[in-house]
């Protein structure tokens, strides 16, 4: 696709999430004290093709739906997505969407590793089919794998079908190159819809937004982020970053200065863990 039609296509899609977009009630996962420990959650492919790099627009989430409903042995069909954790102490989870890319992963690995931190990395198929190392990695050093759909479409645009295309084909790539199917997506665009709680819930996965989202997207410079996580730092929270889909040099290098201070400040950074039905 030509670069001026690209940029045409994806301004329709961020038009069209904006129109969509409506504000709901806060979702809440619980988390153990422990990275390691169990969390309870809160009440025919099509041929393969060219990678397109994912849009840079962010929308808030969609909410709104109401109370999950929910059957013995199966994961909840929520209403509305998951938007912070709950923990004992100072609990945090920081994400990281639209990767993997070996310009920026390995640099956001190698911080993580340093302090002996675990992350959410939200996948996009087609990404990491590109890169399953940088997965295989992800899962040596004991990060959560989740996923952000094969090609990064604004899912309240889609039917059914193709949904679940997105959804299933990017489960088979985690699972070959993770080792194991995700439990935990994230619509694009923030952009959820009520096909998407569902096929979601039958791929065994929940759906889990943010509480601080860094707009590190719009490129504000290193020190803007820092500040952003600094200042939205809580108990609960979940940070929004990126580290793919554009230039994210100001990602890594804000994560190198806001992590060693939210672990002096206190702050357990871990990752969310599901009882398994």
């Amino acid at each position: 696709m030509k670069k001026d039609q690209l940029l045409t296509r994806r301004r329709v899609l961020a038009a069209g999430a904006a129109a969509a977009c409506a504000a709901g009630t806060a979702g809440l996962l619980t988390l153990g004290g422990d990275p390691a420990a169990p969390v309870a959650p809160a009440p025919g492919a099509p041929a393969r093709r060219v990678p397109m790099k994912p849009s840079a627009y962010r929308l808030q989430p969609l909410t709104g739906y109401g109370p999950p409903r929910t059957a013995p042995g199966r994961t909840p069909v929520r209403r509305e997505p998951l938007l912070r954790v709950s923990g004992r102490g100072r609990t945090m989870v920081l994400t990281f969407d639209d990767g993997p890319d070996p310009r920026y992963t390995p640099d956001i690995l190698d911080t993580l590793r340093d302090y002996d931190v675990r992350a959410m990395f939200f996948v996009c198929g087609e990404m990491a089919e590109a890169n399953p190392d940088l997965l295989a990695r992800m899962a040596d050093e004991g990060h959560v794998v989740g996923n952000h759909t094969w090609s990064h479409p604004l899912l309240t645009r889609l039917g059914r079908a193709r949904i679940r295309t997105e959804m299933e084909r990017t489960c088979d790539i985690i699972e070959e190159a993770w080792g194991d199917r995700p439990e935990w997506f994230r619509a694009p665009y923030g952009a959820w819809n009520r096909a998407a709680f569902q096929l979601g819930a039958e791929l065994g996965m929940e759906p889990l937004a943010w509480t601080v989202d860094t707009l590190d997207w719009t490129s504000p410079g290193a020190r803007t982020i820092t500040r952003r996580v600094e200042n939205g730092a809580a108990p609960g929270v979940v940070v929004l970053s990126h580290d793919a889909g554009g230039d994210r040099s100001q990602s890594v290098r804000a994560l190198r200065e806001y992590l060693p201070q939210l672990l002096d400040d206190g702050y357990h950074i871990t990752v969310p863990r599901r009882h398994h039905a």
